[in-house]
């Protein structure tokens, strides 16, 4: 039986719910070629929106598709831009649609899959916890309403988002991002919040002060090129190989994409160790803000000096 599209709307308007068979249909019908065009990917946000009760098997597959389409649709494969960033959010945000887990959920999938990404879709994400923390309700949360308080499912993805891989920056904190923990910190410092959440400040805030990371992804140009030389049928392998003969793989493979290599370096992680006197003025700044030292400073300091004892 063949696959409708506006019988299956309809029938989601009427109060239709997703069943695993519905899931496979309509995998079978976006999915044929192994890839969603930008009008299928719409038609199944369409479909999610319209979806009143829909199972794991739903939000699994969406997050799937959208993101494969997201992350991987243009070339070059792995890089997010600026109007896939602002195409996503809008369709999230369409016509002020409740945001729910699987959209959050989404974001957070791009961002942990994708080689580069717009901190736009960072700070989308972080937002949206914040505001779940801070008024108790949001896609984070289901059931009760407990404005002021960080639970476990909350300190998993502020986890995941902030050292997520995609972007410059991966795997170290930002300023802003230390900013927004910091004030999650202060507005919840009284509540009974999830066990996992002092570890995250402390590691999170320590990691934006002393952390180092030689990770960059390739410029999108050289990126491109390296997407255009592996779909490109018409090239001779040996042609490849003969441009890599006199020299080493690593130097013919630089030759070809230009791609200069990441070395560790023992002085820029130590210099990246050492907190500078701007960031100790921040660190600072912080601490003496209300005048007392909260559990989870002294935490931090503790951790700072710790690893300063190291060095």
């Amino acid at each position: 039986m063949s696959f409708s599209y506006s019988d299956f709307a309809a029938a989601l308007k009427a109060g239709k719910a997703i069943s695993a068979e519905d899931v496979l249909a309509i995998r079978r019908w976006v999915w044929p070629d192994g890839a969603i065009s930008d009008g299928e990917a719409e038609a199944m946000f369409t479909l999610h929106r319209l979806a009143r009760d829909a199972g794991a098997g739903w939000a699994d597959f969406f997050i799937e598709a959208i993101g494969e389409h997201v992350v991987n649709g243009k070339s070059p494969r792995g890089y997010v831009d600026d109007a896939g960033a602002a195409w996503l959010i809008g369709e999230i945000e369409h016509d002020g649609a409740r945001i729910g887990a699987t959209d959050l959920e989404l974001v957070v999938k791009v961002l942990e899959t994708a080689l580069n990404a717009p901190d736009a879709l960072r700070k989308w994400a972080l937002a949206q916890i914040e505001s779940s923390v801070l008024n108790g309700e949001g896609p984070t949360r289901q059931g009760d309403v407990r404005p002021g308080v960080v639970d476990e499912a909350e300190v998993a993805l502020l986890r995941r988002i902030v050292f997520a891989a995609a972007g410059d920056g991966a795997l170290v904190v930002s300023e802003a991002e230390a900013e927004m923990l910091w004030r999650l910190k202060d507005a919840t410092l009284k509540a009974d919040n999830a066990p996992g959440w002092k570890q995250l400040f402390v590691q999170a805030v320590g990691n934006h002060l002393m952390a180092y990371s030689a990770y960059k992804p390739l410029e999108r140009e050289e990126a491109a090129r390296l997407d255009a030389f592996a779909a490109d049928h018409k090239s001779s392998v040996l042609g490849f190989f003969g441009r890599m003969r006199s020299a080493s793989p690593r130097d013919g493979l630089r030759d070809l994409f230009k791609d200069e290599a990441h070395h560790y370096d023992p002085d820029q992680v130590g210099a990246a160790r050492a907190v500078t006197d701007d960031e100790q003025a921040w660190l600072n700044r912080h601490v003496d803000a209300d005048g007392a030292r909260d559990p989870y400073e002294e935490a931090l300091l503790a951790f700072v000096e710790e690893d300063r004892a190291g060095c």
